[in-house]
């Protein structure tokens, strides 16, 4: 799960950016879904949520041509670091 927190006048561009990904990444071999969310409660707090078919289905994603342009892009968009946390689905 990757978590996001825009600056403040950067929100509307991150979403943008964030479903134009998943758009992208959910027809990347071996991936399951890539879920983009937004928190209800606070318009600033994003998180992704990345399934796969097993851990090593994630190179495909890694090395999707589009990656190269989603970091570039959106980090500069964010008033802290992107929180990256890992879960395994049960």
């Amino acid at each position: 799960m990757l978590i996001f927190t825009p600056k403040q006048d950067c929100v509307q561009k991150l979403k943008d950016k964030l479903v134009e990904a998943a758009a992208v990444y959910k027809n990347d071999r071996e991936t399951l879904d890539w879920y983009v969310m937004q928190d209800p409660k606070d318009e600033t707090k994003f998180a992704i949520v990345e399934r796969y078919e097993q851990e090593s289905s994630q190179q495909y994603h890694l090395n999707n041509p589009y990656w190269k342009t989603f970091d570039p892009y959106v980090l500069p968009l964010l008033a802290k670091p992107m929180d990256l946390t890992r879960w395994e689905e049960m």
